[in-house]
């Protein structure tokens, strides 16, 4: 079964974000763990910096949870997930890369939680990020090109989370089911509107887990998308609205939350960071102050490359779903 029912509740014990200074100029920018106003982040390069945002945010969920991990889940935008894998070059234990495009937060959550229910780990980090420079120079054009952006394009964040999970320590806050997204291709093949191919994919995730759990929107507190952004969000209320489901006003985007509509970033927020650092402050926050008991989050990813697109072919969609609780026992 796609839909994954974790018996051993794996708790939430520490959780961390670092993102740029244009998102801690957002709506947003009050609820992260810690703001980079340089770019770079002190190194030579972009790619260089968004190593060391993963960096930061692996060490400063550490710290918060106060216990060491056995295994790292971590994954990015970048060919070969080169920032997650050269970043575990100084992070020094076991690592697992993971690739889900924008979803791989939700992804990531889904691994640990997986590998901990087995018993063969008892803590694990799940981390994601992404850094807008780096995504425009590998997916369209390095910005030193200077082109036009569409009105249909969103805004990669620059930025980390990181979630510690663990079933030894105890903390009131568990992974406790999720769905595995499946691929799916509306045939799309404008790669500046990844709103529109991602979709249907949290379409299909989001029927199947309301299926398998036999809940409904309402039952939860809060449903987060990763980054469908203003055309992806209203797709997908048509969509679910189509199959007798309707999210209503419970239901947010992180590419929509993350950033104001002044700072001129078209659709929203993109990038596996714009979720990741969305759940790893706002989303968590908001369960630690008690205004959440139990939400339905789900990255979105576009599984595109620059080969598939300079070949011509549509971008297929994925989306994974995670269901976050405030447990009791």
């Amino acid at each position: 079964m796609s839909t994954l029912i974790f018996k051993q509740k794996p708790r939430i014990i520490g959780w961390y974000s670092v993102v740029g200074k244009k998102e801690s100029e957002g709506p947003l920018g009050y609820t992260f763990s810690r703001i980079v106003k340089d770019e770079y982040f002190g190194e030579k390069t972009h790619e260089g910096s968004e190593r060391k945002f993963f960096i930061t945010a692996i060490q400063g969920a550490i710290q918060v949870a106060g216990v060491q991990p056995d295994i790292v889940f971590a994954g990015d935008l970048l060919n070969q997930i080169v920032s997650s894998s050269f970043a575990m070059r100084d992070i020094g234990l076991p690592y697992v890369g993971v690739y889900g495009a924008c979803s791989t937060m939700a992804l990531s959550l889904l691994t640990a939680a997986t590998f901990l229910e087995s018993g063969v780990i008892q803590t694990a980090v799940a981390v994601a990020g992404s850094h807008f420079a780096t995504a425009e120079r590998q997916y369209r054009t390095p910005l030193e090109f200077g082109n036009q952006r569409p009105p249909t394009a969103q805004w990669t964040v620059t930025g980390a989370g990181a979630t510690v999970l663990s079933t030894k320590q105890k903390s009131r806050f568990a992974v406790t089911c999720g769905t595995i997204g499946r691929v799916v291709d509306y045939g799309v093949k404008d790669v500046n509107n990844m709103g529109a191919a991602m979709a249907p994919a949290a379409a299909d995730t989001l029927m199947r887990h309301f299926k398998n759990t036999k809940t409904k929107p309402s039952d939860y507190d809060a449903i987060f998308s990763g980054d469908l952004g203003q055309i992806g969000e209203e797709a997908l209320r048509d969509l679910l609205k189509e199959q007798g489901y309707d999210l209503g006003e419970n239901y947010y985007d992180c590419g929509k939350l993350i950033y104001d509509a002044s700072q001129k970033v078209d659709m929203g927020g993109s990038g596996c960071g714009c979720s990741a650092v969305t759940l790893n402050g706002f989303i968590m926050n908001k369960f630690r102050n008690g205004e959440y008991h139990k939400i339905l989050f789900m990255a979105t990813g576009a599984l595109l490359s620059p080969t598939t697109s300079f070949q011509g072919e549509s971008t297929p969609g994925i989306a994974n779903a995670v269901v976050i609780e405030e447990v009791t026992e």
